[in-house]
This record gives structure tokens, sequence and C-alpha cells, in this order.
């Protein structure tokens, strides 16, 4: 039986989302013939072709005919009018732009940064968001700040990246409005209790792009020749594509099983009736998918009764059941093998350079293998967070060793060392074992990964984690607010975390911070005061990168399914047979979090820099005044003389 494993448009350019890696590494050694292929990756490619180029000017100057004979006045937005004035400097150069960035054609960098190569775009007009950093007037060079006098690679690498994205913006723009890089028609998915608007789109008139997703699909069906296709969908911005897919196969050869899982499945499709969705697929899996697909598949075989099925919804008689065998049990993490690339050709991912957020870099730039240190989260207790699902709440650590070996594996099938390990939170005990037998077996890396800034990451452990290739971590600081941490229980101080950051900075170990505003209670004051704390985090030099996010309440967290003990009150629910995750809620406290939010990610922006460390944080908020900050002055730097002075 051949099943074949797909990740559907859009996630990551530069490297391949882990989730068929990981199956194909399960079910290959059980004798599955298990073929991979991340369509995603092949559907760009023939986009930012230039046969790609030359469908999609012709597909926009369709619709400026059909305008014309309408006598419909249209006005071009100025990607598509960029575009068209200046088609064959695209069309000579979006190969070449695209070689460089899979790393095949380093010599370009010295024509792309010489600015008179590659088109220049309305993207190319973030340049201009140097100007905002307050910085010295009269800088000959916008990007001297970011890459000095050198850094030739990393400007042309910057550069290409602008040129990619003007192309997505001439798509989303002229072709289909819900095309973006890393996400195809997500609003369709995104927390939608009905099925139909997905269910429309499924059933009009396709764009160029589901054109070339269905020739794709196509090609890929009568190359593999798939018994069963296996999609996952880590993310809401995966599930049109995933559903478009299912239907062409289905169109292609009715005999054909499809299934779907993965991160959307997980969260949003925990109350799924709707039986459309099943004239598409024939199994919906949640949670962990080694032991539910196995059990599908030995069913296809007729080696099980459909019984035995764990965690499946199916359809029958009209109906949608979830069969779950209580007697069927997941495969411990120690048996679910090392994941297998094969299939995944790294050196067709695009590194791309779009933000210069050194952590958001990591996350787009460059080959990176993933794994995770442990299943699930070792803490469980964040209110804010899913701590009930599967992919939570279940904690299974993996043992040094074995990772240790998975790692050597998968460095020898893909030729990379650099390793993200994405876990929701890496244990300590987990991380100290692991660099241990790193060091011990000689096994040189790189990593990052994401923890809990919690004391146990002390400084010798944090200079441990550095000699065995740890090179960035990011954790979570949320609110900055002492009591909204406790309110969230998230079991850490600001004091804790800026010891814990320091040492990591101390190590040489990159420091992210994930950053949150809005939460449940939070008033104005505590705003002003979090952004006095991060301010003094970068100023003593614990952070260096963060990222402001707007709360939201969440169907499966404590905050969704107790509202009232946070102090908000959830907007009235509506019917689900589809979707359901993020929750519509009001918070009495009235602040105006969308201006703070401004303001926040300003200063944010110039801290990265080294900028406005000096101001006071009132400085940033432009359109009502706010209040002076209460937070002590030397509050981050006596809670590091602490630290020195215990060490």
């Amino acid at each position: 039986m051949r099943i074949l494993l797909l990740t559907p448009p859009m996630t990551q350019l530069n490297t391949p989302y882990p989730a068929t890696a990981y199956l194909a590494g399960f079910l290959r050694p059980r004798g599955f013939d298990a073929p991979q292929v991340d369509i995603a990756l092949e559907l760009i490619l023939k986009l930012f072709s230039q046969k790609g180029l030359e469908r999609i000017r012709a597909e926009i100057l369709k619709g400026l005919s059909h305008s014309a004979k309408s006598k419909k006045k249209v006005k071009l937005p100025k990607s598509v009018d960029f575009f068209l004035q200046n088609f064959d400097s695209y069309f000579e150069t979006i190969e070449p732009a695209v070689r460089f960035l899979q790393g095949k054609d380093q010599s370009l960098s010295l024509r792309i940064v010489s600015r008179n190569f590659l088109p220049e775009g309305p993207q190319f007009a973030t340049l201009k968001q140097f100007e905002d950093l307050e910085a010295d007037e009269g800088e000959a060079d916008p990007l001297a700040w970011a890459f000095g006098n050198l850094g030739t690679h990393d400007r042309a690498k910057y550069l290409a990246s602008l040129l990619i994205n003007d192309m997505a913006s001439v798509i989303k723009d002229g072709v289909d409005e819900r095309f973006e890089l890393s996400r195809y028609g997500e609003k369709l998915a995104a927390s939608s209790p009905s099925f139909d608007p997905l269910h429309h789109d499924l059933h009009a008139a396709p764009s160029l792009i589901d054109t070339m997703l269905d020739e794709t699909t196509i090609e890929l069906l009568e190359k593999h020749k798939p018994d069963v296709i296996g999609l996952t969908t880590p993310f809401p911005g995966n599930v049109y594509a995933a559903f478009r897919i299912a239907q062409s196969a289905k169109r292609f050869d009715p005999k054909i099983k499809t299934l779907l899982g993965g991160g959307f499945v997980n969260t949003e499709l925990r109350s799924l009736s709707e039986p459309r969705v099943f004239d598409f697929f024939d199994y919906v899996v949640l949670d962990d998918g080694y032991r539910p697909l196995l059990n599908i598949l030995e069913h296809l075989q007729g080696k099980r009764s459909a019984d035995e099925f764990l965690r499946t919804y199916v359809r029958e008689n009209g109906k949608v059941i979830l069969k779950s065998d209580p007697t069927q049990h997941d495969i411990p993490q120690k048996d679910v093998g090392a994941p297998i690339y094969d299939g995944l050709h790294f050196d067709k991912y695009l590194s791309i350079f779009e933000m210069l957020n050194p952590m958001h870099r990591l996350w787009s730039d460059g080959r990176w293998n993933k794994l995770t240190v442990a299943h699930g989260c070792y803490w469980k207790k964040c209110t804010f967070c899913d701590i009930g699902l599967d992919y939570i709440g279940r904690y299974e650590p993996n043992a040094a060793d074995t990772l240790v070996e998975r790692i050597e594996t998968v460095m020898k099938e893909t030729g990379q060392s650099g390793f993200h390990f994405v876990d929701e939170a890496a244990p300590p005990a987990g991380l100290k074992s692991l660099a241990e037998a790193l060091i011990a077996k000689k096994t040189v890396i790189s990593w990052w990964g994401n923890i809990r800034f919690e004391k146990t990451f002390t400084p010798e452990l944090c200079q441990l984690l550095a000699r065995s290739g740890c090179v960035a971590i990011s954790g979570g600081l949320e609110v900055a607010s002492d009591r909204l941490l406790g309110l969230m229980q998230k079991g850490v101080s600001v004091e804790q975390v800026a010891r814990v950051t320091k040492a990591f900075t101390d190590a040489g170990v990159m420091v992210h911070a994930y950053l949150m505003y809005g939460f449940p209670t939070e008033t104005e004051q505590e705003t002003i005061d979090s952004l006095e704390r991060v301010r003094q985090l970068f100023e003593a030099g614990c952070i260096q990168s963060a990222f402001w996010h707007r709360f939201a309440a969440t169907a499966h967290s404590p905050i969704g399914l107790n509202p009232g003990a946070y102090g908000i009150k959830l907007a009235k629910k509506p019917k689900v047979t589809f979707g359901h995750n993020d929750l519509e809620f009001t918070d009495p406290t009235g602040v105006d979090h969308d201006m703070l939010g401004v303001g926040l990610r300003k200063a944010l922006y110039n801290y990265m820099h080294g900028i406005g460390l000096d101001k006071d944080v009132r400085h940033w908020f432009e359109k009502k005044k706010v209040p002076r900050t209460s937070v002590d002055p030397d509050l981050v730097q006596n809670a590091l003389m602490e630290m020195y002075e215990n060490s």
C-alpha cells in the first residue's frame, strides 16, 4: 500500500514543515511505501519562474480586458501597475533571484546589492522604515545600521526577499486575494464555525493559483499512483489548499482514500459535525497521528476493524462520528523513529530574509531540521494555553541517547547540522541531558528552541547548553507584570526572567521574548509598566529580540473554559459545525489596546536596534496621554546584582 504524504500550501519557504517527515519515519520501517512532497514549495517554484510570471501577467490582462468590455473603470494597485510596467525586468531576474535564495548562485549577490539589477517595486518602500528609527540623521546608506560596510551576502538576501514579497503582492492584488507567502485562504478556515465559506470557494470558478495547484496535484498523482493521501494542516492557512488537493484527487480517482490531520484539526475541529467535509476526506484524525494513521492503514489492508480506530472522524449514514477505541493507545515516543526527509529537497527551499528581527530571521532563513525534546509541555499550567489538548497535555520526554541517535541519523540524510527543537517548552532536565550527550559524543550541531524562563536555567546550565551548540532560545515573558503573570499561572517573575535571560546572553546565546498585551483585566498602567520592564531588559542586555502579540482567548484554554474567573465575558457562541478556537470577548477595563499596541510595537522596533532606550516610555505613544511608569528604574539591575552576588 502506498500513502502519499503531502504538506499543502502555504507554510515556510526556507525549510520543510516536519509532520510528513515524522510520519514517513514512522511508517516506512513498518513496511509502508510512504513518499512525501511539499506541494507548497512546488507551487511557489512554479509561480516564481518565467513561465509562472507569464501566466500571472496573462491572468491580470484577462481581468483588465473583461473590465474594459464591461466599461468598468479599474484603478490598478501599485504592485500590479509596477509589475506590468516592468515585466521584462521581473522576467529576467526572477529565476536568478530564486536560485540565489536557494543558495545556488552566491556570486549574484554583488549584482543585487548594486541596486540596479532587481526591479524595485512597492515592497522596497519598506527600506524607508529605517527612517522611523530615531537615529542620527544624514545616514547615506539606509541599511548600514543593519549590515555595516560588509555583509554583502545578507544585503543581497534581504533585497532578493523584497523581490519575492513584491511578487506575492502582485499575486494577491491582481490574481487571488487569498494568496500570501505563508498562508493561502486563511480567513476561510480560521475559527470559522460554518463550512459554508470554504465550501463556496471550493466550488467557485478556480483562480490561477487554484488551477496551478490542481495541475500540480494531478502531476503528483500520476507520478506516485497512491492508494491513500495523507494531508497535514498545521495552520488555518493550509486548510483551503488541503481540501482543494483532496477534491482534485477524488476527481482523478474516486478510489483514492484521503486523510486529514495536523494542528488545525487538533485545535479547531474538535466539535466537527459537518458531513460535507467527508465529500473531500474519508478520515479526519485528531492529535498525535501515529497510532490513528497506522490503524486506518491496517484497516484498509483488511487487518483491522473500523471499530479499532483511534480519535478518527468518519461519516456513517450521513452523520459525523468520532471513532475512538479505548483499548488503542498512542505509540511511545521511543518507538516512533527518526524523521525521514527523503522527498523533501532541502536544496530547493528559499532562505527568505524579509524581517530584520534576529529571531524571526531564524524562522525564515536557513535550513533547519526539526525535532522535539519531549512530547507535550512539562508545565501545562498557563491559563491562556490549550493545556487540555494532547499536544500540550500529554507530556512524554525522549531519552538523550535516543535524541542524539535521531540527530545523527537526520544529519546524515539531510547534510544539515542545524536543528530547531519545536517543543512547546523544552524541559531543562531534558536539555541538560541532551547537551551532555552531544558533548560526550562530540556531535557538532547548532540548535535553538523554546523554553520557560525558569530558575532551573542557571548560568552553569546556560554555559553547558551553549557548548552543546545552542545559538538562540525563545520564551514567554508575556505581560511583564507579576500580577498578571500570577493570573496566567506562568510560574515566573520579571526578576527571574531578567536573571535567566542574562545568563543565556552571557553564554553567547541570543534571547527572544514573546510578549503579550491585552490580557484580561490588564490596565493601561500595567501595559505601560510592562513596556518599562521590557526597556530595562533590553538596556541591560538581557534580551536581543522580542515581539508583541495581542491576547486572544481560545476555546480550549482555562480562560476560554471559565472566562468569568478572569473578569471577561464571552460573546454569544455561534452554532459550531466546523472550526472553533478563537473567542470574542469583552473586558470591563475598557482599555484601548489597539492604540497601545501601536506604541508598544514602535518602541520595540527601536529597542531591538539599540535606539531610544534612554527615553521615557511615554515617548512612543503619540495619540493619547498615557500614565507615567510606576516601575522602579533599577528593577532589572537590582535583580542582576543579586544574581552576580550569589554566583
